[in-house]
């Protein structure tokens, strides 16, 4: 990806960065009009995404990600930017005469062949499954689901690790830093997600952000009471109360909002070294089949779990 530096002639390009590199040329059977947008209202008018406007209007564009076209092998045409995502996409053409976008992978350039088959070569673009892939490689477009297309590791510059193999399941390392066991029979495709540079752009303006549909944000305390807890008073006024709140007056800071713990995920970052985590480490791949099959264990087998780890530790030290 290729960052162009504006010229400081006018105060709106002066920490603007952009890329140019890449125009969008869409076919017309594989795009269609978009949704008008609603500003982050709901039905009845009331906000429920705060910061959000309309924006510019543009074309939405098909893009393929389930890659359902097996044993066919297809050729990169143009690559593209899409309006509605940070990542490039790719127009491939297919033996059979179909075209489809599909998500630029890294390194590839126009005129490469791509394929989606269960066995073949590990090669950048191609779909396979986790199964049949070496450890250490970087892929994206990840399956959760059978059928239902890649949910994981899709935006500009993401990619995610296979780093362990075991019987029915694979372990992957996402971006985030979260490890996560899936099925072996999920497909992904191989090599990282172009517009690796994306982080680095810089909008330079408020026009540009209000094209991409963004609101200007601000702080509580400038805002009037019916808005924000933290808002009223005169001139520069304290918030008034002991802990600072959300909007909806809910505490801001030091309060865990998410209780989902899915028995899937080996690690998560917000649980970094704590005795949780590391009870998800000495799970088996089949006792994670079983949970996922199954359901999650009881709460009796996890304080024996806790209690055998305790006694570990305690062994290990003395």
């Amino acid at each position: 990806m290729a960052i162009h530096l504006y010229k400081t002639s006018t105060p709106s390009t002066r920490k603007e960065a952009l890329d140019n590199q890449v125009k969008s040329n869409p076919q017309n059977n594989l795009i269609h009009g978009q949704r008008h947008c609603q500003k982050g209202r709901n039905a009845r008018g009331i906000i429920t995404a705060r910061h959000r406007g309309r924006g510019h209007k543009h074309l939405y564009c098909k893009i393929d990600f389930r890659r359902n076209e097996k044993d066919v092998y297809g050729r990169i045409v143009t690559i593209e930017d899409d309006p509605n995502q940070n990542a490039y996409i790719c127009l491939i053409l297919y033996g059979d005469g179909e075209k489809r976008y599909i998500l630029h992978p890294r390194w590839t350039i126009i005129g490469d062949t791509i394929f989606s088959r269960t066995k073949g070569p590990i090669k950048m673009g191609n779909d396979l499954p986790l199964g049949n892939m070496p450890l250490c490689i970087a892929i994206h477009n990840i399956e959760i689901t059978i059928g239902k297309g890649g949910q994981l590791a899709k935006a500009g510059g993401t990619l995610a690790k296979l780093i362990a193999k075991k019987e029915k399941l694979v372990t992957l390392e996402l971006a985030s830093g979260e490890v996560r066991f899936i099925s072996k029979n999920y497909s992904a495709i191989v090599e990282q997600v172009e517009n690796v540079g994306f982080k680095h752009k810089s909008l330079g303006r408020a026009k540009s952000k209000r094209y991409l549909g963004r609101r200007p944000i601000v702080r509580g305390v400038v805002v009037n009471p019916v808005d924000h807890p933290h808002g009223g008073g005169e001139g520069r006024a304290p918030i008034a109360r002991r802990n600072t709140t959300t909007p909806w007056g809910y505490p801001a800071l030091g309060r865990m909002t998410n209780s989902y713990f899915p028995f899937v995920m080996v690690f998560l970052r917000k649980f970094m070294g704590t005795k949780e985590t590391k009870i998800f480490f000495d799970y088996d791949a089949d006792d994670e089949m079983d949970d996922i099959e199954n359901g999650p264990r009881t709460s009796e087998s996890d304080d024996e779990l806790v209690d055998s780890y305790d006694s570990d530790v305690a062994l290990e030290r003395s």
